[in-house]
């Protein structure tokens, strides 16, 4: 899934002693191992180091969006302050809602959907699957329609749990791909996909 945007337009959303949060560009990962590929780690801790002087500052994401994805990512700047960050993160204290647009209309103008999914490491892809199988892992997520069109809604979306490509994956196996979706649903080149991490 190749990238949109390769050069990274770093935008500073708030910042104090420690933590800082960062409008995400489509298009840029948030953490990537490969070698000459930007990431907004690279480039968070590139300035925090010019900011503040020192040659290896701390710098800890607390939530990831997948790299088609635009939005709001939060890192701390020390390791007392990423451990409650992420301790939030996981007893469901800290929110996480998305903005998206789905193909079609969803049966009801709110709801939950609840399934069960797994990750196939090798192709770096996750499906829906019985609640049954070996390496299911409970997927939540809640949604709220916003604004309709003929073809297409607008959702608000609640992130109960946090699974791989989790949103996608469910709106895709409910008969609702997001729209410039390539792997799970309606692609089209020269799009990003139609997703937005909005808020904490």
């Amino acid at each position: 899934e190749a990238p949109i945007v390769w050069k990274i337009s770093m935008k500073i959303v708030y910042e104090d002693k420690d933590q800082i949060v960062i409008h995400k560009p489509a298009g840029v990962a948030t953490q990537t191992a490969r070698l000459g590929e930007k990431d907004l780690v690279s480039e968070v801790k590139n300035y925090i180091a010019k900011e503040s002087g020192s040659n290896n500052p701390y710098v800890a994401v607390i939530n990831r969006l997948d790299q088609p994805v635009e939005g709001i990512v939060l890192f701390a700047k020390n390791a007392k302050v990423a451990a409650a960050l992420t301790s939030q993160m996981q007893d469901g204290s800290m929110q996480k809602f998305y903005y998206a647009v789905v193909a079609g209309h969803m049966d009801m103008p709110e709801g939950t959907l609840i399934d069960y999914m797994e990750k196939d490491t090798c192709s770096n892809l996750s499906r829906v699957v019985s609640e049954t199988s070996r390496n299911a892992k409970k997927a939540m997520l809640s949604y709220e329609v916003k604004a309709s069109l003929e073809k297409m809604q607008f959702l608000r979306i609640q992130l109960l749990t946090g699974r791989h490509h989790q949103i996608r994956v469910q709106f895709a196996s409910s008969g609702h791909p997001l729209k410039y979706d390539m792997r799970y649903g309606q692609g089209e080149r020269g799009q990003n996909i139609a997703l937005w991490g909005a808020m904490l």
